[in-house]
C-alpha cells in the first residue's frame, strides 16, 4: 500500500490498526517499514516487473509487504492462506516468484512448499526468527536498511490468483507502466471516487487481505489518507462492535456475512449505534434477494453493490435505491463494453440468460498460460469472459444466474442452482448452502443440495423433508432438490466463494445421496 504524501501530511495518524490486538501502526511507520523492504527486494536483485508471494494470515506486517512492491514496480501475489503445501507450491512456482512472505502460523505449510519451489531464493518471515540462509526472519533481513525510499521508485501491482473454485487456479496478469510510484493506476482513480472514499475517513475492513476485494479496499483507503481497522478474522457481533468503538465510516462485505449478522439474536444485532456507516460495499458472491432487502432496512440506503471478476474485464455498480428498482440486479455497466451470448456466439434477448462476455475495459492475460487466456476470449479475440451467465433487463441493468460450469442439466432443462441455494440460505435453521447437480440414469443429472445447519440444529430426514417442502413453496419442481445432505460445514473460503466443486466431485461415483 502506497502510502505517498500522507507519510508526510498526517505521519503520526494510525494507518491501520488491528481489530484484535489494538496494534497501530502509523502513516511514518508504514512508509519507513515499506520502504526497508524495498530496499530489501532491489538488494536481492528484483528489478522492475519481477515477483514475489505472500503467504500469511491478516497480521500487522502484511500491508508493508504489499508496498514495497507497490513502490518499487514489482508483482506481488497475495495467496490464500488457508491452502495446502502443495497448492501453495503450485502458485508461488507459476507465480515465478523469487521471493516468499510468511508469518510463524503459516511457516510449516510453506517450509513444505518451498521444496517444490526452486526459483524462491529466500523466504522471509516477517514476524519472528530465521532458521537457515533460505528462511530468514524479517528484522534481520531488513537490519541496517534505510527507511526512505529507493533511487528507482515505479508504480508496481498486485497479480492475484483465481481462487480455483472450478479448477485450477490462474495468474491475472496486467500490464504495468513505467510510471512514478506517486501516480496510481487509472482504475484506482475510477474506485476511489465511485466509492467515495476521502481523507479522514475510517475504514473496517473485515475480509481477508489476500483476497482481491478487501486487499484494493484497503490499498485505496490507504492511498486516500484514511485509518483502517483490520479484523484478523470476521466475527459478526465484534464486526458491530468495531462500527460503535471507531466510528467506521465506510466498509466492505461479502453476502455471507450479511446472513451471519441478520442471525444474530435481535438484542446483538440492535445494540449496536451504527449512526457512523455512510458506505458500506458488497461483492465477491452472490447474495440471496432476501438477505439484501432485510440488509437496506436494517441499515438504510447505504448499501453499494459492485460486480467485476479479478480479470477487470468490465464492471458494474447499482446503489441501494437502483437495486429496489431493480431487485436482483448487480447494477449497469460502469466499464467495459457488456455483451450476453448465446453457445453460438449470437445476442441473447432480453431477459434471456447467457454467459456473460465484455470488450474488456483492462487488458490481462493468464500468466504462464496463454491456452487458458485463448480459452477465455471470443474467437476473434476482442471479447473476454470468465464463464458468468446472467441476461439484461430493459434498462441494461446485469442479473447473474449462476457460473456456466455449475449449470444443471437435468432432462435436458438447463437448471442455474444459485436460486435455490439464495432460498435455502433465507431458511432460519440454514447458516450455508450449496446446490449442484449429482449423476441420475434417467435424467443426467439431479439436483443436489448439501446444507450447513445452524448451531444447535440437528440433522435428520425430517429436516431435509421440511428444507425440500419450503424449496417447493417458491420454485418449479424441476428446480427442487431431490435429496439434501448436510455437513458441518461447507467449504468455502472467507472471501465468500464456495469451493462447490470439492463437494460435487464427492458424488461423481456409484451413490448420488446420503443423509449423515
Amino acid at each position: 500500500m502506497y502510502t505517498g504524501k500522507h507519510a508526510h501530511l498526517r505521519p503520526l495518524q494510525p494507518a491501520f490498526i488491528m481489530a484484535g490486538s489494538g496494534e497501530t501502526v502509523t502513516y511514518r511507520e508504514l512508509e519507513a517499514r515499506s520502504n526497508r523492504l524495498a530496499h530489501l527486494l532491489r538488494n536481492l536483485g528484483l528489478k522492475r516487473l519481477d515477483h514475489y508471494a505472500i503467504f500469511m494470515e491478516n497480521n500487522s506486517r502484511y500491508l508493508e509487504t504489499c508496498g514495497a512492491g507497490e513502490r518499487s514496480g514489482l508483482y506481488y501475489t497475495c495467496i490464500n492462506s488457508y491452502l495446502t503445501p502443495g497448492e501453495l507450491a503450485y502458485i508461488v512456482g507459476n507465480s515465478d516468484s523469487r521471493v516468499l512472505f510468511t508469518s510463524v502460523a503459516k511457516l510449516d505449510v510453506a517450509r513444505e512448499a518451498l521444496k517444490e519451489c526452486p526459483k524462491v531464493e529466500l523466504c522471509i518471515v516477517v514476524d519472528g526468527p530465521g532458521e537457515s540462509d533460505r528462511i530468514v526472519g524479517l528484522r534481520e533481513a531488513t537490519a541496517g536498511l534505510p527507511g526512505t525510499p529507493i533511487a528507482d521508485e515505479y508504480v508496481g501491482t498486485a497479480m492475484l490468483y483465481s481462487s480455483g473454485t472450478t479448477g485450477r487456479p490462474k495468474g491475472i496478469l496486467r500490464p504495468l507502466p513505467e510510471q512514478p510510484a506517486t501516480q496510481q493506476l487509472p482504475l484506482f482513480d475510477f474506485l476511489i471516487k465511485l466509492w467515495q472514499y476521502r481523507e479522514g475517513m475510517i475504514y473496517l475492513s473485515p475480509a481477508p487481505l489476500y483476497h482481491s476485494a478487501p486487499q484494493a479496499a484497503v490499498n485505496l483507503a490507504i492511498k486516500s489518507g484514511a485509518t483502517v481497522i483490520i479484523m484478523e478474522q470476521f466475527d459478526p457481533e465484534h464486526y458491530l462492535d468495531l462500527i460503535e468503538q471507531w466510528g467506521v465510516t465506510h466498509t466492505q462485505l461479502v453476502p455471507t456475512m450479511f446472513s451471519r449478522m441478520l442471525k444474530l439474536p435481535e438484542a446483538k444485532r440492535n445494540g449496536h449505534d451504527l449512526s457512523s456507516l455512510e458506505i458500506a460495499i458488497h461483492a465477491a458472491a452472490p447474495c440471496p434477494a432476501a438477505v439484501k432487502e432485510d440488509m437496506i432496512k436494517w441499515w438504510g440506503p447505504i448499501i453499494h453493490e459492485y460486480y467485476g471478476a479479478t480479470e477487470g474485464l468490465g464492471f458494474t455498480a447499482c446503489n441501494s435505491e437502483e437495486w429496489l428498482a431493480h431487485r436482483g440486479s448487480v447494477g449497469r455497466v460502469l466499464l467495459g463494453d457488456l455483451h450476453i451470448l448465446d453457445e453460438d456466439m449470437k445476442p441473447c434477448p432480453i431477459g434471456t440468460p447467457g454467459t456473460v462476455w465484455f470488450k474488456t475495459a483492462t487488458p490481462f492475460e493468464y500468466f504462464n498460460d496463454p491456452n487458458k487466456t485463448q480459452e477465455a476470449r471470443s474467437p476473434d479475440g476482442s471479447m473476454s469472459t470468465v464463464g458468468d451467465v446472467g441476461y439484461v433487463d430493459k434498462d441494461n441493468f446485469l442479473y447473474l444466474t449462476d457460473r456456466a460450469t455449475f449449470m444443471i442439466i437435468s432432462g435436458g432443462v438447463n437448471i442455474y442452482p444459485q436460486e435455490c441455494e439464495n432460498l435455502l440460505i433465507t431458511h432460519p435453521k440454514i447458516a450455508d448452502a450449496a446446490v449442484f447437480g449429482v449423476p441420475n440414469a434417467d435424467l443426467g443429472e439431479e439436483v443436489k443440495a448439501v446444507v450447513q445447519p445452524m448451531p444447535g440444529i440437528t440433522p435428520s430426514a425430517d429436516l431435509a423433508d421440511e428444507l425440500i417442502a419450503f424449496c417447493s413453496q417458491s420454485l418449479s419442481r424441476q428446480k427442487v432438490p431431490r435429496s439434501i445432505d448436510f455437513e458441518a460445514e461447507l467449504p468455502r473460503l472467507p472471501t465468500g466463494k464456495l469451493y462447490k466443486r470439492l463437494l460435487r466431485d464427492r458424488y461423481w461415483g456409484d451413490k448420488t445421496s446420503r443423509i449423515l
